[in-house]
């Protein structure tokens, strides 16, 4: 593989990654409907250690509006509920004695828009990783120029760079435009 392709080859390998940490990020976005992914990243003191709590529970959705958590171990519900409130999601769970439940409630309007705004701003930090991948492949193309590449070449893979960054940037827009269509529908 030559240098140039190299170069073009981090860079949608940078791509890649900020378009996948982007589909993380609006997956935990909620869109009204009960989901998961709504509960990522919350963390449960299991006997000492912070855990996630999807490694001492299993997380379901058995309808629209409720997410249903059922601990491993049956001490661990209280730990779990004290979780869920310290993370600060708007959820108020309650349990029944084996399991974790959480009726998820209706977004009003204001709440949608700012789910939305949420989802933009997480677009604006992808669009800043694909410019962060394009400006480190141009910097390394024209290092190579300087060590000898021929300008038609670069100029080529410079072209290639272009390319990626286009399509890449199409992808975040159809992620945001897919998300916030979610996000408002009511």
């Amino acid at each position: 593989m030559s240098d140039t392709q190299a170069e073009i080859s981090q860079a949608r390998t940078l791509m890649v990654k900020a378009l996948e940490h982007l589909e993380t990020e609006l997956a935990k976005i909620r869109a009204g409907r009960a989901n998961p992914a709504m509960l990522d990243g919350i963390r449960v003191d299991y006997y000492g250690s912070e855990m996630p709590l999807s490694q001492v529970s299993n997380i379901n959705t058995p309808d629209a509006r409720t997410i249903m958590i059922q601990p491993w171990e049956k001490k661990m519900i209280d730990p779990i509920e004290k979780a869920i409130i310290a993370a600060n999601l708007g959820f108020n769970p309650s349990n029944n004695g084996e399991h974790v439940m959480i009726n998820v409630p209706m977004l009003t309007e204001e709440r949608r828009k700012d789910l939305v705004k949420s989802a933009h701003r997480e677009a604006e930090n992808a669009r800043v990783g694909l410019r962060q991948a394009r400006h480190k492949a141009l910097d390394g193309i024209k290092k190579l120029q300087k060590d000898g590449l021929a300008e038609d070449l670069a100029k080529d893979a410079e072209g290639e760079v272009e390319k990626l960054i286009k399509t890449y940037s199409q992808k975040v827009d159809a992620l945001v435009a897919a998300k916030e269509a979610d996000v408002m529908k009511v």
